[in-house]
């Protein structure tokens, strides 16, 4: 079900700050910074080599990921994992009683996205990524 690992989102609270830390100290590159505006974040991803890694800071403090940010603070909020079929992958992790956040993909930044619950996975989000498609292909 799951090909590999896509990426890492990260939340923070200010993106420019973080993008220094991580570009100027750490020496990652830049590959993409977007807002994602009916999320009501920005995000900027991150190449890290084998995968990526997504800075996720919100643009307003109503916001499900401002929310986050203030009750558990800056850290991990999620893992990626790009799959073959989304559609198909929902549906065997419903079956085996999976809770799922969605039960039907949205679009996202690179393609068609859906998050498994946490307390499916022992605290864990976990992102699912049908990569470069678009809801209704």
């Amino acid at each position: 079900m799951f090909n590999r690992l896509d990426h890492v989102g990260i939340v923070v609270s200010d993106i420019d700050a973080t993008l220094k830390t991580y570009c100027e100290q750490l020496g990652f590159k830049l590959l993409e910074r977007t807002e994602i505006a009916e999320q009501k974040v920005v995000a900027a991803f991150l190449d890290g080599g084998n995968s990526t890694i997504e800075l996720i800071s919100p643009t307003d403090t109503e916001s499900g990921t401002a929310k986050y940010l203030a009750n558990r603070g800056e850290g991990t909020h999620h893992v990626a994992y790009e799959v073959d079929d989304i559609i198909a992958a929902l549906a065997e992790l419903k079956a085996q009683g999976v809770r799922l956040i969605d039960e039907t993909p949205r679009q996202g930044v690179h393609g068609l996205v859906a998050f498994v619950h946490p307390k499916a996975t022992h605290g864990m989000m976990i992102e699912l990524l049908q990569k470069g498609h678009h809801k209704g292909q």
